[in-house]
């Protein structure tokens, strides 16, 4: 029988379908991993910004990773909107129980410019849940809460790679550079190296989800057993096309499109 590679992601919600777990899981299943899921938050949004969000109770999170753990392999997990403390010691207690690797997209602001994670939570984001990560994919205003120092460009993004990994005893750290202008280029540090990964910049407003979908693409690489540099490679490839592809849906800023591979002359 084949193996069925699997991928979980731990996330709110997004009911107009461009980010969160919904995002997470279109790029589970185009990319040909089995997608599987524990909501955090149920969040109202849309393209224009999030109306409303209710967090489920800690004791439900808890029971949802312990149900899907308990019967199902987990060949690798992200973690996207984990909003209060509350939410984050379950999951800081249940990862360590798994030896996958656990991709974090550090989710705190949503493309809108709206809080998706209470204050307090975010420095136990930054002291318990960032060492437990295979690799941790901060943007430059997220790396920047992470350091407490200002990113100008290229170089600084380097030395903030360098210096979040061994602060925070992380696995890796990609710093992705979509906040700068000219070409769109991120930066991996491994722990020992920098790879970089640069693309076209592509001119669109067109962007909700990049960060969930970037990062659930590297998951599901990950959970084929690619090594990371190859997964955030082929992952950032995927990234740019479903931007190139993105959809003029909704008022504000439209979803990236998660089929974008299928579209003719696209190569995957």
């Amino acid at each position: 029988m084949t193996q069925v590679s699997t991928a979980l992601t731990i996330a709110g919600t997004d009911p107009s379908g461009g980010a969160g777990i919904q995002a997470d899981l279109k790029t589970f299943q185009e990319l040909k991993s089995y997608g599987m899921s524990v909501v955090t938050s149920v969040v109202s949004q849309n393209t224009t910004g999030v109306k409303d969000v209710h967090h489920l109770p800690a004791d439900f999170i808890k029971s949802q990773l312990n149900a899907v753990s308990s019967d199902m392999p987990i060949h690798a997990l992200k973690t996207g909107m984990i909003a209060n403390i509350e939410m984050m010691k379950v999951v800081a207690e249940w990862i360590p129980q798994t030896t996958a690797p656990y991709v974090m997209d550090p989710v705190m602001v949503a493309t809108s410019g709206d809080a998706l994670i209470e204050e307090e939570a975010r420095s136990l984001l930054r002291d318990h849940l960032l060492p437990l990560t295979s690799v941790v994919t901060p943007n430059i205003p997220e790396a920047e809460f992470l350091l407490g120092e200002e990113i100008k460009g290229t170089e600084d993004m380097k030395l903030a790679a360098e210096q979040i990994c061994t602060r925070f005893q992380t696995g890796a750290v990609l710093i992705k550079g979509g906040h700068l202008e000219g070409e769109a280029v991120d930066f991996l540090y491994d722990g020992s190296k920098m790879h970089t990964f640069s693309s076209e910049r592509i001119d669109t407003k067109n962007t909700h989800g990049t960060g969930c979908t970037y990062a659930a693409a590297i998951t599901a690489y990950l959970s084929q057993g690619a090594p990371l540099p190859l997964a955030v490679e082929k992952s950032k490839a995927f990234v740019t096309e479903a931007i190139r592809y993105s959809f003029n849906l909704g008022k504000g800023s439209g979803p990236t499109n998660h089929f974008a591979m299928r579209q003719e002359g696209v190569r995957k």
